[in-house]
């Protein structure tokens, strides 16, 4: 039965007890993590891997210190980060795809001094010249030497302390308030910022994901999403592990070919994926690959009607789209078997207080802001490593303009936060494309503002509508009332929306594109 609220029983706690709790609730032997080793690791055994490495880890580091973490999405992560936590280190999930230069912002933003990776890792991923410019920067420890020196002491005393795990734990005197993890922005609005989650703000959100639907003890969880990403990480691998659900984590969602085979071998029930992954998925997968599945959810960006048709229409399955920030653990609203309205983002989940500020030029919708128990804590910056920035009265401001239905369901209308100066005047490019998807809402749009030589700037709207025009655009805006002011000057039909390869829209390439 789906829960209409949220107990404080759900998440006041640390992550360890957590996870010690789900020990207790479905037994030390029951498997509940694969990776592409095909070891199976039960709960008994990831508490005991935890204790043993944390131990390992803390003779380096020092307690609420942020540690970073530089690894795939492998069954070593999930004990690094249990293992981080069990001794009141906060993992510092870094993405290794971001570039150096956007690490070495990180690290400054979360004063980093210790990264944990694996050179089997870098090895694969060829990352020599990343790891040689963060040497610079930082300690890296390699957890390949760290399981070569564990000896048959260290084992001993990892497994007195999992029988006592309870006690040994409360002893590190961690608060459930206290840090948990920090992510990372993706940068794409700018120097990545660093979100500190608490252990309250990720229990949290794994509880809300959770209620949000019809979940089942036997469902089967595979999770390419990389977990420095927060949606890979708490929907993706959290929230099973500690809800009692088997989680199968794979080391990148591009391996199109490879994945939908390997879903039918683990006969997963549960997949989650973004559009351009999903859409992977679909292109190569045999039409049985599937059979097993019965929830796919989709964040990140929008999941486009020919992506739905394709799944529908091969493998009869419905998407279900969600939403969410990091700053936020990160769902705040999602479809669901049970709900499912194609074009929104889904109802927001239970515990999650919202509030919309009016956007000047909208009749329907505004900017949303939201504040609940998985609000971060707050932000570190380069500009003053380690230092909170705390959401004012707890509200987050998603800088999302948004429209919300009679039952409750979000549409997202685009991004506050971008803005053009034209003749002076400063103008929200998202609120330009809420106008463009109100006129052509079957359709993908993005505005971006380009040099112009007496105004400033102009608006350019790049769209996959082919009939996009100015003429009907002005007319619209008479219309209802819109200055003429950000109506674009110039319309760029693509194929598909650009995106980069975390999902979200690059605004980058669409500079570029805008500039023809």
């Amino acid at each position: 039965m789906l829960k209409d609220s949220l107990d404080i029983s759900d998440y006041q706690m640390t992550l360890f007890d957590a996870l010690l709790d789900a020990q207790k609730n479905h037994g030390s032997k029951t498997i509940v993590l694969e990776d592409m080793e095909r070891q199976p690791i039960s709960y008994g055994r990831l508490v005991l891997g935890s204790l043993i490495l944390g131990d390992k880890i803390s003779a380096f580091t020092k307690a609420k210190e942020n540690v970073g973490i530089l690894l795939p999405n492998v069954n070593g992560v999930a004990v690094t980060f249990f293992g981080l936590s069990a001794f009141g280190r906060v993992p510092a999930m870094l993405n290794f795809s971001a570039g150096l230069m956007n690490i070495k912002a990180a690290i400054k933003a979360a004063n980093i001094k210790t990264i944990l990776s694996s050179r089997r890792f870098i090895e694969q991923a060829e990352l020599f010249e990343l790891i040689e410019g963060l040497e610079k920067e930082v300690k890296i420890i390699w957890l390949d030497d760290i399981k070569e020196d564990i000896k048959l002491g260290d084992k001993l005393k990892g497994l007195w302390r999992s029988k006592l795990a309870r006690q040994f734990h409360k002893k590190q005197n961690i608060k459930s308030t206290d840090s948990g993890a920090i992510l990372f922005t993706s940068g794409s609005e700018g120097v990545p910022k660093g979100v500190v989650l608490s252990h309250e703000n990720l229990l949290a959100n794994a509880a809300q994901i959770y209620n949000h639907s019809q979940w089942h003890d036997s469902d089967r969880i595979f999770n390419p999403l990389p977990v420095f990403h927060c949606f890979g990480l708490t929907a993706g691998m959290l929230m099973p592990i500690l809800k009692g659900m088997y989680c199968f984590l794979y080391p990148s969602p591009l391996h199109y070919k490879a994945i939908p085979p390997l879903i039918k071998k683990v006969k997963a029930s549960v997949l989650f994926g973004t559009d351009t992954f999903l859409t992977g998925f679909a292109r190569s997968a045999s039409k049985n690959d599937f059979d097993s599945l019965r929830f796919v959810i989709g964040g990140a960006e929008r999941i486009k009607r020919r992506t739905r048709k394709l799944w529908h229409e091969k493998f009869n399955l419905d998407l279900c789209e969600g939403y969410g920030a990091t700053e936020c653990a990160p769902v705040i609203s999602c479809n669901t078997l049970e709900q499912n309205k194609h074009g929104s983002v889904g109802c927001i989940v239970v515990g999650i207080e919202h509030r919309l500020e009016p956007v000047k030029g909208l009749d329907e919708g505004g900017r949303l802001f939201v504040r609940g128990p998985n609000i971060m804590q707050g932000y570190f910056k380069v500009e003053n490593p380690e230092v909170l920035e705390q959401p004012k009265g707890g509200w987050h401001d998603t800088g999302d303009i948004v429209s919300i239905d009679e039952d409750n369901f979000i549409t997202i209308k685009g991004r506050a936060k971008r803005f053009a100066k034209i003749g002076g005047e400063m103008v929200s490019l998202a609120g330009v494309e809420a106008y463009a998807s109100t006129l052509w809402p079957e359709h993908t749009h993005a505005v971006v503002g380009i040099e112009h030589k007496t105004k400033g700037e102009q608006l350019v709207l790049i769209t996959d509508h082919d009939g996009a025009n100015r003429h009907d655009f002005s007319a619209w805006a008479k219309e209802h009332g819109v200055a003429e002011l950000v109506i674009p000057k110039k319309f760029v039909f693509v194929e598909e929306i650009p995106m980069l390869a975390t999902g979200k829209t690059d605004y980058g390439e669409l500079g570029r594109l805008a500039g023809k």
